[in-house]
């Protein structure tokens, strides 16, 4: 447990993109200090072993919803659910995303950029949106909302332009939240991470392409230290805001890359 703060206690918080990688590390993190959790994700298999695993763990209640963050129907279903269940939202992560392999920009085809825009940039967008819904009606009133921003959000790898592009408006994203949620007491910051390890970042270790053209290996952290950033920044009063935050393996090739 940390020493951050309140805990979770009582709280509810919805994650999506929670069944794998770094939405399933931030998930158990925030069971574990007592919140109730919701997960989404496209995979309803994929979920309920999550949902199983986390709560057999800690031992607090966790539900798993399948949904796909670019359909503003599914989106606006799963926040009923959670409203019409618990009565409250207190914590939106926005951790759902794709990416596809590297390709030259002039070859992507449009099917490719317009999958990744609505899984990376409309399904933050639609969550957000429901979030705001909830949480501005609710006693107590307010909430938080944490996007995953990625450290593409402010350098680009090569021939990455759709996800590039699409977590660059996450931080758009992110400050028009934050500053149209003020009047709700809702916070809204952004969390930009660095080679977690996860199974999307196992190929680092054989290398992956560099601005100079090269191959090189690069290297990873705990995905561990994403949750416990994601928790301090939930842990926080809603007076006070973590706008945005860079977590990176500390030699990765990301400050001077290039």
């Amino acid at each position: 447990m940390t020493d951050w703060g309140s805990t979770g206690k009582g709280k509810i918080a919805l994650v999506t993109g929670g069944g794998t990688g770094i939405g399933l590390a931030v998930a158990r993190g925030l069971s574990a200090e007592g919140y109730t959790v919701v997960i989404t994700g496209r995979r309803p298999g994929v979920l309920e072993k999550a949902a199983g695993e986390i709560s057999a763990g800690t031992g607090h209640p966790v539900r798993g919803i399948a949904c796909d963050v670019g359909d503003p129907l599914q989106v606006a279903a799963v926040f009923a659910e959670v409203k019409q269940e618990f009565g409250r939202l207190d914590l939106l992560v926005n951790n759902a995303g794709s990416n596809v392999s590297p390709a030259l920009l002039e070859d992507i085809p449009f099917e490719e950029w317009s999958s990744i825009l609505a899984a990376n940039l409309t399904g933050a967008f639609l969550c957000t949106q429901q979030a705001f819904r909830i949480m501005k009606d609710q006693s107590p009133r307010g909430g938080r909302i944490i996007n995953n921003g990625s450290i593409s959000a402010t350098a680009p790898r090569p021939n990455s332009a759709p996800y590039t592009a699409t977590k660059h408006a996450i931080t758009g994203l992110t400050k028009s939240t934050a500053l149209d949620g003020r009047k709700y007491d809702i916070a809204c910051g952004q969390i930009d991470i660095g080679n977690a390890a996860t199974d999307m970042t196992a190929r680092m270790n054989a290398g992956v392409l560099q601005a100079n053209g090269e191959i090189a290996s690069e290297p990873t952290m705990s995905v561990k230290h994403v949750a416990d950033a994601v928790i301090y920044m939930a842990s926080l009063p809603l007076d006070a805001n973590v706008l945005t935050m860079t977590v990176m393996a500390t030699t990765m090739p990301f400050v001077g890359r290039g």
